[in-house]
């Protein structure tokens, strides 16, 4: 799942993006407003994170203008104002669910998974390709009704290439699945994950389209 992070402290975005990648999510971090907006519009994200006391416009605001262009991405505010009328205006204009700051990291982590169990649910959380079952709801995968225990970042490759069976999907693509925006990545690692993954999985179910990406083939 990636999340994206609007929070102006640092800091705490910092531990944030840190706690949350040890939780499976791919975090993606802006300070401001404007470059929150920016980066909705430019890439998808399957939740946000939106701290309310932004410096260049107010954290409802940007919430407003993303219910008004029609985007239902999930939101979660993050706030330290604690009167009931911010809740309830964040609530009113669309936002999901809100945290009051300080807030426990766990928690944080535990209401984003609720997000994610959601958005399983509301598209198919079972992928079926051959003998290879992916349920995103239990994020779980079986191969002829085996359990494979799958690395992190192998279990997010395998999921994103069958949730798009039948088309390739470029390097670029799949790491921006994978990793963080500004997050180091070595020129072969996206090879290594995709040679330990076919060690675990049927012949040729994971093809490499030379020069572009990799793709699985629909059933």
């Amino acid at each position: 799942m990636r999340i994206l992070l609007v929070e102006d402290d640092l800091s705490l975005a910092s531990g944030l993006q840190a706690a949350l990648g040890r939780e499976g999510f791919v975090v993606n971090h802006v300070a401001c407003g404007r470059e929150a907006l920016a980066a909705i519009r430019a890439e998808a994200h399957d939740m946000v994170v939106l701290d309310l006391g932004l410096p260049d416009m107010d954290g409802l605001q940007v919430l407003s203008e993303l219910r008004g262009r029609k985007d239902q991405t999930p939101v979660l505010l993050l706030t330290a104002r604690g009167e009931a009328e911010d809740k309830v205006a964040g609530l009113d204009r669309g936002a999901d669910d809100y945290l009051a700051k300080p807030f426990d990291m766990q928690e944080l982590a535990a209401r984003l998974r609720v997000f994610a169990r959601r958005l399983s649910t509301a598209a198919s959380s079972q992928v079926s390709i051959g003998p290879v079952v992916l349920d995103a709801a239990a994020h779980t995968v079986t191969v002829d009704g085996e359990t494979l225990n799958l690395p992190r970042r192998e279990y997010m490759l395998l999921k994103a290439l069958m949730e798009s069976a039948g088309k390739v999907l470029t390097r670029s693509v799949l790491e921006n699945h994978l990793y963080s925006w500004g997050e180091e990545v070595a020129s072969n690692a996206l090879e290594v994950h995709v040679h330990h993954l076919r060690r675990k999985l049927p012949d040729d179910f994971i093809r490499t389209v030379r020069g572009i990406g990799y793709t699985i083939a629909a059933v």
